[in-house]
């Protein structure tokens, strides 16, 4: 009797071009890690010690599925009064990070052989993601010209017959764009048109540096928008996963039902310390937001001065450069930039088609670092024959 073979669906999903750069990185110890979306400052102290308390005081046990109460009501409040639309705490989810709730919400909004519009380029995960759901990845691309701005012609021409959600992403990862309200309440009317989910990831919220951030609920079109959030960029809170969803009531508790046969819920501790974090001093947010602005600032400063072309972002901490000069596809650029530079950069190609020829530079890493590594980057792109 032969021996049983493993799911075909799940051995077939694409890897993350981001965490084969990382594990190559990880065996040169002497690497300038610019790869890597994860904020290199500590959690601050007060949300550390909550945890700690927490803990000490016994929420060390299961919450419920769906998440702590008191934490869904300070989420509640805080969506209405600093992203602009009413929320119910019968409307938050909280998730493992954005990445459950951006899971979890595919699972219950998509049924198999539905297609679901994602970004292009997009952040990496978002095609596993819905190849998972058994959901068809349909991309639809951004203006590179106009700084990954939404073309929303192209995307209007990518909703068919099967299409069920498209997912919008702002401030953008792998790009810095900071879609604006005229662009997103454009997709709001397409996706209420088409009866549509608009999937919101605002993972990046807090990170903006040029024009406001606009959550899409705020704009109208509430009852088929799913609003994503993370405390993890704003918060320098990776490692403690937690993030929530803000949903229709009846679609909040399908989000709940479907995360509860992967991880039950979220950490109890991490959401005593998401609860610090939203009740506690915002100094910190803002320190680390200015500290991401000088570094992007530095950055391109580099570039200028290397003629080297790039998409000035507005916010979040990536920086996508333009390698095409060079004459080399971005993933081959990449590895050689990180063999023989010591530089780990993802390739654009990661995200998309629509990042070919482009590499994206996280900004999350210190001045020094950061200074050193675009240097050896635009010194790769201009030497002939590097």
């Amino acid at each position: 009797m032969s021996a049983p073979t493993p799911s075909e669906r799940i051995r077939s999903l694409p890897r993350s071009g981001i965490r084969e750069v990382m594990e190559l990185a990880l065996e040169l110890p002497d690497a300038i890690r610019l790869e890597i979306g994860d904020p290199d400052f500590a959690t601050p102290s007060h949300i550390v010690d909550a945890a700690a308390a927490a803990a000490g005081a016994g929420f060390t046990h299961y919450s419920p599925g769906i998440g702590l109460r008191s934490l869904r009501e300070l989420v509640a409040a805080k969506v209405t009064e600093r992203n602009g639309f009413a929320c119910s705490p019968a409307e938050v989810v909280v998730t493992t990070g954005a990445c459950g709730g951006l899971h979890a919400s595919l699972l219950a909004l998509l049924d198999p052989g539905d297609e679901v519009l994602l970004p292009d380029p997009g952040w990496t995960t978002l095609v596993p993601m819905a190849l998972a759901a058994g959901a068809v990845p349909v991309p639809y691309p951004l203006d590179r010209a106009g700084g990954f701005a939404l073309d929303l012609d192209a995307l209007a021409a990518r909703v068919g017959p099967r299409t069920r959600a498209v997912v919008v992403n702002s401030p953008g990862n792998p790009t810095g764009a900071v879609l604006a309200r005229e662009q997103l309440a454009a997709v709001a009317d397409l996706a209420e048109r088409h009866g549509l989910w608009l999937l919101s990831d605002e993972c990046y919220e807090e990170l903006v540096f040029d024009g406001p951030h606009v959550s899409p609920a705020s704009l109208g079109g509430g009852a088929s928008v799913i609003s994503v959030f993370s405390f993890s960029k704003s918060y320098a809170m990776t490692g403690w996963r937690v993030g929530y969803v803000v949903a229709p009531e009846e679609v909040a508790r399908l989000i709940a039902k479907a995360q509860e046969p992967v991880v039950s819920g979220a950490s109890t501790i991490s959401q005593k310390a998401a609860e610090a974090a939203l009740t506690g001093p915002q100094d910190a947010v803002a320190a680390m937001r200015e500290a991401y602005r000088r570094r992007r600032d530095l950055a391109l400063d580099v570039l200028d001065r290397a003629d080297v072309p790039y998409v000035r972002p507005a916010g979040a901490f990536y920086l996508m450069v333009d390698v095409a000069a060079l004459g080399l596809a971005a993933p081959d650029f990449a590895r050689r930039l990180l063999l023989e530079r010591g530089v780990a950069v993802v390739p654009g190609d990661a995200f998309g088609a629509g990042g070919a020829g482009m590499v994206r530079v996280s900004l999350a890493a210190d001045e020094a670092s950061l200074v050193e590594g675009v240097g050896r980057l635009a010194s790769a792109v201009s030497a002939p024959g590097s």
